[in-house]
């Protein structure tokens, strides 16, 4: 039985990179007209490697930058101004929308808005701990302090 490797991701073969079994035809009908598969030879498993190998390092550089995003986010104190009655109630409210725009441009970080976890809207004056999900698994606390204008 030849051997391929996936050029992409196939549903009950495997993820993109490894190197399966499969029919001859299969491979020469199904896999390879539809750029799905390549015949496994010596130099393409070694180029196949290499390229598995890149791209795992570029994950791991990317996950160590996000998590020093993280940590930055963590040290930061955010300081939003909204107009407030002396009760300290704000005239409308600080959204997570407005917390993204503050640590862009505390920190020139884009965050998503939709990773700002927030029960609700903030409504009143005070300081707020707010979590902030930069990526898959890696949370940071953002310190924000909401005060009179």
């Amino acid at each position: 039985m030849p051997q391929a490797i996936l050029l992409q991701d196939v549903a009950e073969l495997g993820e993109r990179g490894t190197v399966v079994d499969v029919s001859a035809g299969y491979l020469r009908n199904y896999l390879r007209p539809r750029g799905l598969a390549e015949p496994a030879t010596e130099a393409s498993v070694r180029a196949a490697r290499k390229r598995q190998e890149e791209i795992e390092r570029a994950e791991r550089e990317a996950v160590a930058r996000l998590r020093e995003s993280a940590s930055v986010l963590g040290r930061t104190v955010l300081t939003i101004s909204q107009q407030a009655g002396d009760d300290g109630r704000l005239f409308g409210s600080v959204t997570t929308q407005d917390i993204a725009d503050a640590i862009r441009d505390a920190r020139g970080l884009k965050v998503d808005r939709r990773k700002i976890h927030l029960d609700e809207p903030i409504r009143n004056v005070g300081t707020y701990m707010v979590v902030v999900e930069v990526a898959d698994e890696v949370t940071a606390t953002v310190k924000t302090m909401v005060v009179a204008a």
